[in-house]
C-alpha cells in the first residue's frame, strides 16, 4: 500500500472535484496517432510494398520473406520517429490477459558502437517461452519452446516507448497456446462456410467478415477505499460486510448524469482509446452504484477482440491516475447488479450486405431468414460448446440472477421474425416472405416526431438475443476475452452452414429448384431447433421449463 495517493478514507472523501479538462486538438487529428494502419503504411512503405501488404490482408494472403523486410525497414522507421526504443510480440495466451517481451532495435555495427535494425524475420516470427503459460493440458510443462507470428490483419501500434505487434502464439509441435490461433482459424471457416451459402443469392461474394461490437461494463471504485478492503485488493470482490443503505432500489442511476471526477476519466480513458485506433463512441451510467459502461462502433472480430485486451489493460492504466481502481470481476458485490460484456456479433459480405438484416426483395428476404435459420441451428447443436465457452467461475456468479441471462442458452428472436418463422413452419412450401420495414409511432405531441420503431423488441434475460441486424450474446463475463465466446460460435455456425450448404447442394443435384431446395432446408432446421427459440422472461419458470 505504500504508493497510495490518500493517506485515509477521509481525506479520499474530501477531495475537490476534478476538473474535466478538453484535449486541445479534436478528435479526428489524433485518431489512430499511435498505431501502423493503413495511412501509415501508405506513407512509409514503398508504393509496391504497400499494394502488396494491403492485398495480402485483404485476401488472406501469405507474405514474402523479401516483402516482410520492406514492410519491417518502414514500420521501424515510423516507429523511431514516434519515439519508439522496443519492439515486442504482442499476443493472448490462456492467461486471459496478454504478454508481451520487449527487445531493443538495437545491433551490433561491427566498430564497437550499435545501429538501430529491425528485419522482416524478427517482425515475422519470434520465440517467447512457452512453458510458463498455461497450455490446457496439450503438451509436457517441460516442454519450452514456442513461437509467436505476425497477424498481418491486425494494425501494430505503441504503447509508452514499445511497438506491439499481433501475433499469434503456438507451441514447437504447432498447438495453439492463444486465444488468437483458434480465432482465425474459426473466422476463416466461417468466411468460406458463410461464402459459399451467400453465393446461392449473389454470385459477386467473394468473402464474408464477421463483425463484433463488444459493451464493457466495470465497476469504479476510490483507490483509498479500495485498499481499505483486503478481499478486494486479493480477490477482486467483497468477501464480507453488509449492503449499503442505498443502492440500485431506486434505479436512479442507469443513464444517470455522470459524476465530475468519473466523466474526467472517461474522457481521458477515451482520448487513450482513440490514439490507439480503439473507436470508443459510447459511454453511461450503469444501473448498480459506480458501474459504468463503455462500447465502441463495430469493427471486425479479430481486430475488435485485440481492441478489447487492449482496453482492459489500458483502462486500469488510466483509472490510476484518477485515483480508482476498475473491477472487471462479473460480480464484485452482493445485491447489486454484476459486470458483463454483450457480445454483439453479425457478418456482411464484400458486397456490403449484413446478412442478418431484412432486405427490400423475396430474394434477400430468403436470404435473410436462411442465415437466421442456419444461426439457431447451430446454437441447437452446439448448445453445450456455446455454453462452455463463456462459463467461469466467476460468470457463474452473475448468470442467472435477476440482472443478467441465465446460464442455459436460448434464443430471443422477437415478434415479427418469430411470427414469420411460425409461418414457415406451418406450411413448407416456397413463397414469398414479406417483412414489414420499421413501424411508426406517433405520440400526438407537437414537439415530438413520429418515432421509427425497430423489428424486434431486446429481451435482456436471452443470453442469445436478435436485435436488428445482428445477434447479442449477453452471457459473457466483463473480463472474459471475448474470443472464447467468437471462437465457439463463429465456429458452430460455420459447421452448420456447410452442413446446409451440403444437403441444399443435394437436392439441386436431384432436380430440385435452388430457391425450393433452400425453403425446404431450412423449413427442416427451424422445426429441428424450436425449443431453442423462447421469447418469454429468461428468469421465469415458464423458460425454465
Amino acid at each position: 500500500m505504500s504508493d497510495l495517493r490518500f493517506k485515509s478514507v477521509e481525506e479520499a472523501c474530501s477531495r475537490k472535484p476534478v476538473e474535466v479538462k478538453l484535449p486541445d486538438e479534436r478528435v479526428e487529428k489524433y485518431y489512430a496517432k499511435q498505431v501502423f494502419n493503413r495511412q501509415k503504411m501508405f506513407e512509409y512503405l514503398p508504393q509496391s510494398t504497400y499494394q502488396a501488404l494491403v492485398d495480402a490482408i485483404d485476401n488472406k494472403k501469405s507474405l514474402s520473406l523479401e516483402l516482410a523486410d520492406s514492410v519491417a525497414e518502414g514500420m521501424k522507421r515510423w516507429a523511431i520517429e514516434s519515439g519508439a526504443r522496443h519492439y515486442t510480440h504482442w499476443f493472448h495466451p490462456l492467461t486471459g490477459g496478454t504478454a508481451e517481451k520487449h527487445d531493443s532495435f538495437i545491433d551490433h555495427n561491427g566498430k564497437g558502437g550499435v545501429v538501430e535494425e529491425f528485419t522482416g524475420k524478427l517482425l515475422v516470427q519470434q520465440e517467447p517461452d512457452a512453458s510458463s503459460f498455461p497450455n490446457g493440458g496439450i503438451r509436457n510443462t517441460f516442454e519450452a519452446r514456442g513461437y509467436s507470428a505476425w497477424d498481418i490483419s491486425s494494425p501494430a501500434f505503441i504503447i509508452n516507448d514499445t511497438l506491439c505487434i499481433p501475433t499469434v502464439f503456438i507451441s514447437y509441435t504447432g498447438e495453439s497456446l492463444d486465444y488468437k490461433t483458434p480465432l482465425l482459424k474459426a473466422l476463416n471457416s466461417v468466411d468460406k462456410a458463410a461464402t459459399r451459402v451467400a453465393r446461392y443469392f449473389d454470385k459477386n461474394v467473394n468473402h464474408v467478415k464477421s463483425y463484433l461490437g463488444w459493451e464493457q461494463e466495470y465497476f469504479l471504485v476510490d483507490e483509498a477505499l479500495y485498499a481499505a478492503r483486503p478481499d478486494l485488493v486479493m480477490t477482486g470482490r467483497t468477501l464480507m460486510g453488509h449492503e449499503s443503505a442505498k443502492n440500485q432500489q431506486l434505479e436512479d442511476h442507469y443513464f444517470g448524469s455522470i459524476p465530475m471526477r468519473v466523466a474526467a476519466f472517461m474522457l481521458d480513458l477515451e482520448t487513450e482509446c482513440h490514439k490507439l485506433g480503439i473507436p470508443a463512441k459510447t459511454r453511461h451510467n450503469e444501473v448498480a452504484p459506480n458501474q459504468f459502461e463503455l462500447a465502441p462502433i463495430f469493427e471486425e472480430a479479430n481486430l475488435a477482440n485485440d481492441h478489447n485486451q487492449l482496453l482492459m489493460s489500458l483502462i486500469a492504466e488510466v483509472a490510476r491516475k484518477h485515483n480508482f481502481r476498475v473491477l472487471l470481476h462479473e460480480k464484485p458485490f452482493a445485491g447489486i447488479n454484476g459486470s458483463g460484456k454483450h457480445n454483439n456479433w453479425s457478418l456482411g459480405t464484400d458486397t456490403g450486405v449484413l446478412l442478418f438484416a431484412p432486405g427490400k426483395t423475396p430474394e434477400q428476404n430468403l436470404q435473410f431468414i436462411t442465415f437466421v435459420a442456419n444461426v439457431m441451428a447451430a446454437v441447437h447443436k452446439h448448445n453445450a460448446l456455446l455454453k462452455a465457452s463463456i462459463m467461469t467461475a466467476t460468470n457463474a456468479h452473475r448468470l442467472g440472477a435477476n440482472e443478467a441471462p441465465p446460464a442455459i442458452i436460448s434464443m430471443f428472436l422477437g415478434s415479427q421474425l418469430s411470427q414469420i418463422i411460425d409461418a414457415i413452419e406451418a406450411t413448407e412450401e416456397d413463397s414469398e416472405i414479406n417483412l414489414n420495414g420499421k413501424d411508426k409511432i406517433n405520440l400526438d405531441i407537437a414537439q415530438i416526431p413520429e418515432l421509427m420503431i425497430d423489428n424486434t423488441d431486446r429481451n435482456r434475460t436471452s443470453p442469445f438475443a436478435f436485435t436488428g441486424n445482428r445477434f447479442e450474446y449477453r452471457a459473457v463475463g466483463s473480463s472474459a476475452n471475448c474470443a472464447s465466446a467468437m471462437i465457439a460460435l463463429n465456429a458452430a455456425v460455420a459447421d452448420q452452414l456447410n452442413s446446409f450448404a451440403d444437403k441444399v447442394d443435394a437436392r439441386v443435384a436431384a432436380g430440385e429448384q435452388l430457391n425450393q431446395a433452400i425453403f425446404k432446408e431450412m423449413s427442416h432446421m427451424l422445426i429441428e431447433s424450436k425449443n431453442k427459440h423462447l421469447d418469454v422472461n429468461g428468469n421465469s419458470e415458464e423458460w425454465k421449463e
